[in-house]
């Protein structure tokens, strides 16, 4: 098949690319580059990817319309959308990166599949959606109105942005609400990445809301067979809709669908810190802060969507996803 990646030079835009690379698609990824971290980083990543002959790098923002357009040229079999400005805490610095990037980048490549529709787009949003919602875990039928932070309410957006060309264009599109992801290759501005390098480098790590926080972590390759999984079950039309699946949360005006992806299992930020430290075989010094504006003190997936879908749940459990980072963070800074 052939297929765009945006995002592809981005941490999990990658890790899906190199799959589709393996089992033989062809890939087109587009990625901007930009400097929210180390753009070292997305230029080894792409450097991998650019070994298979099947891969395709065009390098653009979406909010360059021309530039998209030329890349997208007559369309692809399946479109997935991964490229955004990431991060709660950067929305409060930097707000107008999340409405470039989020939402009129969003916008220009949903007129593009407006024009040439894929037989599915797969975009990804965030468990941030969820905001001030009370209940866990976290349903995809919840309501998610309240949102706590600006990029919250940019992948908002983003999900109605895509339900409304859904219906008015027959696009089909699954939203892909992730979990706190983490794995090779990571984001260095995730907590993961930031306590690693803190270790290595005997400085003490900073825990928020004194750290009485719970997440439910994903590892990345659970959540790119998740994904993949997900990609053959395109949500019908809704002429052609059977009768829903019990909490299903597809649109009965569109074929449209938002599915989480987590390992429904919250983790204790402590229980995280000591798989982080016995990796690292080194002991955190704890700087204990109040929680951040934006932030919320628990996410946890329900995966039960997922699992009806596809008949998988991720399952890496922390304890063996960790030691898999530290071990890539060796290899790749020489430690």
């Amino acid at each position: 098949m052939r297929i765009l990646v945006t995002g592809a030079a981005g941490f999990i835009g990658f890790h899906l690319a190199r799959r589709l690379l393996e089992r033989g698609d062809e890939v087109v990824g587009i990625d901007g580059f930009t400097p929210y971290y180390d753009p070292a980083l997305k230029e080894a990543r792409q450097k991998i990817l650019a070994r298979n002959s099947g891969y395709s790098a065009q390098r653009l923002l979406l909010e360059d319309f021309g530039a998209l357009q030329r890349a997208y040229g007559n369309g692809f079999d399946v479109v997935y959308h991964f490229a955004a400005q990431a991060g709660v805490r950067y929305s409060l610095e930097a707000p107008r990166a999340y409405i470039d990037a989020n939402l009129i980048g969003t916008y220009n490549l949903l007129e593009l599949l407006r024009q040439n529709p894929p037989r599915h787009a797969l975009i990804a949003s965030t468990s941030s959606v969820y905001g001030a919602n009370p209940r866990v875990p976290f349903f995809e039928t919840d309501r998610a109105d309240h949102p706590l932070s600006l990029y919250a309410a940019t992948k908002k957006a983003t999900e109605e942005m895509a339900h409304s060309y859904s219906h008015l264009f027959q696009i089909p599109v699954t939203m892909l609400r992730f979990f706190t992801v983490y794995g090779p290759w990571g984001r260095p501005d995730m907590a993961l990445f930031k306590f690693v390098a803190a270790l290595f480098a005997d400085q003490p790590i900073d825990l928020y809301n004194y750290g009485n926080m719970r997440r439910d972590f994903t590892f990345v390759d659970d959540l790119i067979e998740a994904v993949l999984r997900l990609s053959s079950v395109v949500p019908p039309m809704p002429a052609d809709q059977p009768r829903s699946l019990p909490d299903d949360s597809l649109s009965p005006q569109a074929a449209f669908r938002v599915v989480n992806i987590g390992a429904g299992k919250p983790t204790e930020l402590e229980d995280f810190v000591a798989a982080i430290e016995t990796a690292v075989g080194r002991k955190a010094r704890r700087n204990f802060m109040p929680m951040q504006q934006g932030d919320v003190p628990v996410t946890f997936a329900n995966t039960d969507l997922l699992f009806r879908l596809t008949g998988y749940r991720p399952a890496t459990a922390v304890r063996d996803g960790v030691p898999a980072f530290v071990a890539w963070y060796r290899e790749y800074f020489g430690l």
